[in-house]
């Protein structure tokens, strides 16, 4: 089997902090939509189960990683309550996967929290989801379930991550 060499990585790699209604966010939020559809067999509209106000400053943000100016991955957060940041969306598009690009958007909602003052952030996966549940296991989010268990007996995976919070 022959494969398509990808070609060599971008340079440049920019976040931009946004909102979902940005034209750049579209192409991934339109192929989350078709993943999580199709995975777990049931329509899904992200923009009716968590309006865009959600992720707007103060609480909230949403963030796009861009390459060379194109949209590669993105994620959000919304607050959870007053110390913990809640995460959804992180996404990273089929093209660009298993680059270390989840991460860095990882990184990057965590700095953008742990500035607004928030301790920690918490965050749920859904059971067909291992790549998701593999890199927070790797990025040290602690699990809020028990990993023997099959997942699709649980439903939503919930985890947890203390963050440091900078100081002036």
């Amino acid at each position: 089997m022959t494969t398509t060499p990808r070609p060599p990585w971008p340079a440049r790699l920019t976040i931009r902090r946004t909102t979902p209604a940005d034209p750049l966010a579209r192409p991934l939020l339109d192929e989350l939509t078709h993943e999580y559809s199709t995975r777990y067999a049931r329509p899904v509209d992200l923009s009716r189960e968590y309006p865009a106000e959600e992720f707007a400053p103060p609480g909230g943000a949403f963030l796009l990683l861009l390459a060379d100016g194109a949209p590669v991955a993105g994620g959000a957060y919304r607050r959870y309550d007053a110390r913990t940041a809640e995460l959804k969306r992180i996404w990273t598009h089929s093209a660009h996967r298993r680059r270390g690009l989840g991460r860095r958007v990882l990184a990057a909602l965590e700095e953008d929290a742990a500035a607004r003052g928030y301790s920690r952030v918490y965050l749920t996966t859904g059971p067909r989801q291992p790549e998701a549940k593999g890199l927070y296991l790797a990025a040290g989010y602690r699990p809020l379930f028990d990993l023997s268990v099959p997942p699709e007996s649980i439903g939503p995976l919930p985890f947890v991550k203390h963050l440091e919070i900078p100081r002036p």
